[in-house]
């Protein structure tokens, strides 16, 4: 049998064994974790080398590491099971017809801020129209629009489709996450300059890239220039490494209600005042559903003025 008859006896599970095994570095571990029996999480990633042709794993007694193939694999595989949960997502939303149903699709935090307050105003207003809410990355994202399986996304800049259409909508403050018993965390206002030697923690996943991006900008030289870490982890592990005091971190105002025991968020300034990262809806223009044209109208009106720009301020603890 060749290598592309086997690969497709590749299950998710394969893939779900393999990830959690390099996030535990055990597969001890991460059998526990998946709550099945070690020697079938074993048994599963070797038939995943056998299938794929390559030793994905470096044992030792202690522990497991993924070899450098096998760090292709599993970034590969957790796109897979990123668009797997996406089509998974659209089809229990959708399961009872097209008409009435909105699918959203985002980068950021719903906890506060503008798109939280968005889709609660909407649903107040129509309350039968279903909504579908989509956390993916931006390329995921991008393609779930491109091909119908979502009807606006919600994100950090981003060209818009060849066919699509963009509209700015609103800005979010960047804001400092320290723990609380950082030098740092006694001021009410941070300057970009105060960073200097820091270790910066951000998640390789949407939408660090633009506050890596932003923080980068301000400093023109090496010299004291932050060190940056990216992570591939959640925004909710990277807020545990720095609570154990790994760290600080860049957030958007959106995250502030997502409380963490231990940290607090601080303004960062420079010259001009707030440092803002503006935020663009996406559609396709050839996109008819009734529900997404009375969604961009609330957009249109509640954010037409520079002032919405700002949106609500959430207190800073």
């Amino acid at each position: 049998m060749d290598r592309v008859s086997q690969s497709a006896h590749i299950e998710l599970r394969h893939l779900r064994y393999a990830i959690a095994a390099a996030d535990c570095g055990s597969f001890r571990q991460a059998s526990e974790l998946l709550a099945v029996r070690h020697s079938v999480l074993s048994r599963s990633i070797s038939q995943l080398e056998h299938l794929l042709g390559a030793t994905l794993f470096e044992r030792s007694s202690g522990g497991v590491a993924p070899t450098f193939a096998g760090r292709s694999v599993l970034r590969i595989s957790r796109m897979v099971l990123e668009q797997v949960g996406v089509l998974a997502a659209i089809a229990r939303s959708s399961g009872r017809g097209e008409a009435g149903h909105l699918s959203i699709g985002f980068c950021t935090s719903i906890s506060a801020g503008n798109l939280r307050t968005s889709i609660v105003e909407f649903k107040n207003g129509a309350p039968d129209i279903e909504i579908t809410t989509v956390e993916r990355s931006r390329i995921l994202l991008m393609s779930a629009l491109r091909n119908g399986t979502l009807d606006i996304l919600i994100v950090p800049r981003q060209k818009p489709l060849s066919d699509g259409v963009m509209l700015p909508i609103w800005c979010e403050r960047v804001l400092v996450l320290l723990p609380h018993d950082h030098p740092l965390a006694a001021r009410e206002m941070i300057c970009w300059t105060d960073l200097r030697d820091q270790t910066v923690l951000l998640s390789e996943h949407d939408p660090d890239s633009e506050l890596e991006d932003l923080l980068l900008s301000k400093f023109l030289t090496d010299e004291h220039r932050p060190k940056v870490a990216r992570r591939d982890v959640s925004r909710a592990t990277i807020k545990s490494l720095i609570s154990i005091g790994l760290g600080i971190s860049l957030v958007m105002e959106s995250d502030v209600d997502a409380s963490f025991a231990g940290l607090v968020y601080r303004e960062i300034q420079d010259g001009a005042g707030s440092s803002c990262i503006s935020f663009h809806a996406h559609w396709r223009e050839g996109n008819v559903n009734p529900a997404l044209q009375r969604f961009l109208e609330l957009l249109t009106e509640r954010y037409r003025s520079a002032s919405a720009f700002e949106g609500r301020r959430p207190r800073l603890s």
